[in-house]
């Protein structure tokens, strides 16, 4: 597909920009645009609800965590086994001629990728943990040219689920960790011949080119300039961008280096802030690890300021990284960043805020220019009051009355119940009618997160049921279509067990091309691609190559040149 084509399909997916009530653009629309046209597709969608978990980034000394939120989105993608059977298969019993029963198609998984979801009150961070293929989707026999979804799909998921957590005067943050593997979610999944594996480079390229569009596509004045942000630990500068996505924007829109200062609110509170303090805590992290390691080194005595004693800043970290986990194995790793700041306007909002709310403690002038108020600390010791029960001098000296004893009005009230008298009348037992998610009984909108319901699943469950599913995913067998079907039907039993709608069915709506290189028609239909396919010769065998030449030439003869023996010299051999 053109570059042209892909981007043209990207806009249409990312019509609806800002995350309304009234929105109708569903995920599953989304995905049937992107997807190919006149095949069906399965879509299973779950999550968790928001949380609270762990923060991402350790505190400064003397400052308390940022409470943070948690969801987990998993996305899975199943296709019909026989694409060209029935829809459905009529099975006698023996012995009866009528049918008795049918039996819906085979369901395959396709693709899958899971993605992690951290809010606080100052940003919301999105993190893809594993995407992964089991390469059965050469069943669908689509055109010959035609590329794989799969990279759609990632970038659709995404952009869906940026836009339905969008906040005012929030940052919001798309990162990953691109590491080359044979399989991240489907077992067995290597030994079939139809997975195309990338090596190191290619991934990174791969995720460079879904995030591409999510920065063009996203662009606006809902969410202003996003930037993207690339790092290769061991690659230089002009080598790292040989990675990025060669578009008429890419070069304002990638950065090669890292955003952890941009995208940390305790730089802009603090004159120095450690550097452990600015790198996160992602679940299978490498940077994660290499932190732990280097907080092992810190002493006791200086675990208050947790200064390393190796490490200085980021840059040391970053140059060490490049030794470390899983950059050190011989392949290229790469760890990329998505940075949506908050618009102007939304800026502009809250500083006009600020500033008339300070504007009441003095009046402005010459001396006195309006400014945001600095930070203020709060020492709770010093306005938590003591009590003085305990000691009967301090009475005294305050002159307070001594408290009652809440024993005594305890008993009082023990006191004054009465006995119950007459006759017992048995109550009936509610009966339990319908099932009912008590997970879905939070708040939209809170402080700290933002949880509407087009954003969510069409499974809700719990952090437990989740793991359980991912962790029986996991333990499936993928290596052969029988294998792989059967896995795949039991994995889509388990994870909709008490969902009533489980497994939305999608009809593509792209179209496809059998030629990708081909010309397009001229005029209003579509742009005109050149064809290059004509430039590129293969070497063909010896005799196809002498039947197309005296074909060729058969109206004279073939002219041979031979080269005369002086035009050939030995080399002389020394004499030892």
């Amino acid at each position: 597909m053109s570059s042209s084509t892909t981007s043209s399909t990207f806009r249409r997916a990312f019509k609806s920009v800002t995350p309304t009530p009234t929105s109708t653009d569903t995920l599953r629309d989304r995905l049937a645009a992107v997807l190919p046209h006149g095949f069906k597709f399965a879509v299973y969608h779950l999550s968790t609800p928001p949380t609270k978990t762990e923060p991402l980034c350790s505190a400064p000394p003397d400052e308390r965590p940022d409470k943070t939120f948690g969801e987990s989105h998993f996305l899975a993608i199943s296709i019909d086994r026989d694409h060209d059977a029935p829809a459905f298969l009529k099975r006698a019993s023996p012995g009866a001629d009528e049918a008795k029963a049918t039996e819906p198609r085979a369901q395959v998984l396709v693709f899958a990728v899971e993605i992690f979801i951290f809010t606080t009150a100052y940003s919301t961070t999105l993190f893809v943990g594993k995407a992964d293929s089991t390469g059965y989707l050469h069943l669908l026999k689509l055109p010959k040219g035609t590329s794989s979804p799969t990279r759609q799909v990632t970038a659709i998921f995404l952009a869906y689920l940026i836009e339905h957590r969008r906040r005012k005067n929030t940052q919001t943050i798309v990162n990953l960790f691109a590491r080359a593997q044979s399989q991240y979610l489907f077992p067995g999944s290597v030994q079939n011949d139809g997975k195309h594996i990338l090596d190191d480079r290619g991934l990174v390229k791969w995720w460079c080119r879904v995030l591409n569009p999510l920065m063009e596509g996203l662009r606006g004045e809902a969410w202003g300039t996003p930037k993207g942000y690339l790092l290769v630990p061991g690659l230089e500068e002009t080598d790292t961008m040989a990675f990025v996505p060669r578009t008429a924007t890419s070069a304002d829109n990638w950065v090669i280096g890292h955003p952890l200062e941009k995208i940390s609110h305790y730089v802009d509170e603090f004159d120095w802030v450690p550097p452990r303090c600015l790198i996160p805590r992602y679940p299978d992290d490498p940077k994660s690890r290499f932190r732990d390691e280097l907080d092992e080194e810190v002493s006791k005595r200086k675990q208050g300021i947790w200064k390393w004693a190796s490490v200085k800043n980021l840059d040391q970290f970053w140059e060490m990284m490049s030794f470390r986990q899983e950059c050190s194995s011989g392949r290229l790793t790469g760890f990329i960043w998505l940075v949506f700041n908050p618009t102007k306007k939304d800026t502009a909002a809250q500083a006009k805020t600020t500033t008339s709310t300070s504007s009441f403690d003095a009046p402005f002038s010459s001396h006195n220019p309006p400014s945001t108020p600095p930070r203020r600390r709060v020492d709770i010791l010093a306005q938590t009051p003591r009590s003085n029960r305990g000691s009967p001098l301090k009475q005294d000296l305050d002159g307070s009355p001594p408290r009652p004893d809440r024993r005594k009005k305890k008993d009082k009230l023990k006191r004054k119940k009465k006995k119950l008298t007459g006759p017992i009348i048995s109550r009936p037992p509610k009966v339990k009618r319908q099932l009912r998610n008590y997970l879905l009984d939070r708040p939209t909108s809170t402080k700290y997160y933002y949880w509407p319901p087009e954003g969510r699943g069409a499974k809700v469950v719990s952090e437990s049921e989740y793991k359980r599913d991912i962790e029986l995913l996991l333990h499936l067998d993928f290596s052969t279509l029988d294998k792989a079907v059967g896995s795949s039907r039991r994995w889509i039993s388990q994870a909709g067990v008490g969902a009533d709608e489980w497994g939305a069915s999608v009809l593509g709506k792209a179209k496809t091309q059998g030629n990708l290189f081909g010309s397009v028609s001229s005029g209003n239909q579509g742009a005109v691609v050149t064809n290059l396919t004509g430039l590129v010769r293969r070497k063909r065998p010896s005799q196809e190559t002498g039947q197309s030449t005296a074909g060729s030439n058969e109206s004279g003869p073939i002219s041979i040149n031979v080269l005369d023996a002086g035009w050939i010299r030995k080399k002389p051999k020394d004499k030892a």
